[in-house]
């Protein structure tokens, strides 16, 4: 659909919410950033599945959705006629960031990269379960929120399943913890069947994470 093509004020928007990595008011946005995100925008960047947004009277709540963090991989049209060298200098920004400052820390991906979890890239290099950790605090609305292993397995391309598995059994250990099945079975897709963990007799579809 035409109507699916981000416009430059979309990629800024994807921009500022892959670096705060945390759900930001709308009026907050508004006051830190001059960004609004108007109820066309948020509904069609919702459907897109690009920005979660929840109510929080009197306003919205806006985080990056799981395809928002694969998004901000790509290229981002960020150009603006009115503000040529500000909208340069953000895509420039950007694509370095992701194609030659991203590959030097040891993080995976930005999802890793902009986590609000304080792990050193070598902590993620090393231990499976702490980068399952920082995606999951980087893709949940907040702690103990339910995430689907469908939004996690993406950025776990690079490596096996059956590794990915097993971390997450052993992480399924801790006491802050949690796998379990979708409750609603009716509700699963084929990517949740696929993304699930053999655990328990059981196929877990969610993660959370959170005293």
């Amino acid at each position: 659909m035409a109507n699916d093509t981000l416009t430059p004020s979309d990629g800024a928007i994807l921009v500022v919410l892959m670096a705060e990595a945390r759900p930001m008011l709308n009026t907050e946005l508004i006051a830190r950033y001059g960004i609004n995100v108007e109820k066309q925008r948020r509904e069609r960047l919702n459907r897109l599945q690009l920005v979660h947004s929840e109510r929080s009277h009197p306003t919205y709540s806006h985080v990056l959705d799981d395809k928002g963090w694969t998004r901000v991989h790509e290229e981002l049209d960020v150009s603006s006629p009115k503000a040529r060298a500000i909208g340069g200098a953000l895509a420039a920004l950007h694509a370095n960031l992701r194609d030659r400052v991203l590959p030097r820390t040891g993080y995976h991906n930005l999802t890793e990269l902009f986590s609000r979890t304080d792990i050193a890239p070598r902590e993620l290099a090393t231990n499976l379960e702490t980068r399952l950790r920082a995606t999951y605090a980087a893709l949940a609305a907040e702690p103990r929120a339910g995430v689907a292993l469908a939004r996690l397995r993406p950025f776990f391309a690079d490596l096996p399943k059956s590794d990915v598995d097993e971390a997450l059994r052993r992480l399924n250990r801790a006491p802050d913890v949690n796998l379990f099945p979708e409750e609603n079975q009716k509700s699963l897709t084929d990517a949740d069947r696929t993304a699930a963990v053999h655990l328990g007799g059981q196929d877990k579809h969610l993660l959370a994470i959170g005293v």
